[in-house]
């Protein structure tokens, strides 16, 4: 049997995840509108490098705040050090330190939601693991091009403590 080409790292390697506040663009999607959320990048992209506090250039998809009906709060933005002058068009998430299964995805991002499939519905049923409750995102490195795919992208998921 052929093996598909899979664009992600099967096996996570585990890090200690820090706090951080992350503040950026937010809304609301559940996984029939999840394909809307690369337009709320293209909202906020332009602000990259504007909102204040920023530490630098890495820049995070945070899914937070799920609802009984599958629905979450998505918020693309950045690492920022402080809230004191954040300006209310900006959402921000606290993103507690723990630990974290992290998964390198390669290849397009239209191939994302195959990547969270694996790893929601195969790796974390078969890893002995439990996700927790926190927020999970996506880590994207200061060289990712979101237009070739290049660069490297991360997915941290939270876990409980064993």
């Amino acid at each position: 049997m052929e093996k598909h080409k899979r664009d992600y790292t099967a096996e996570p390697r585990f890090e200690q995840g820090r706090f951080q506040l992350i503040a950026g663009f937010g809304a609301r999607f559940t996984q029939d509108t999840a394909q809307d959320i690369p337009l709320l990048w293209e909202k906020f992209l332009p602000w990259l490098g504007k909102v204040p506090g920023q530490k630098d250039e890495v820049t995070y998809g945070v899914c937070c705040n799920p609802d009984e009906e599958g629905g979450f709060e998505y918020i693309a933005g950045v690492e920022i050090s402080r809230l004191d002058d954040l300006p209310e068009q900006y959402h921000w998430i606290e993103i507690p330190p723990g630990r974290y299964a992290v998964f390198e995805h390669r290849g397009p991002l239209k191939t994302l939601p195959q990547t969270f499939q694996y790893i929601w519905s195969e790796w974390l049923p078969q890893s002995g693991h439990e996700g927790a409750c926190t927020p999970e995102f996506e880590r994207y490195s200061e060289d990712f091009n979101p237009r070739t795919g290049q660069g490297t992208l991360e997915i941290w998921i939270p876990l409980k403590p064993s």
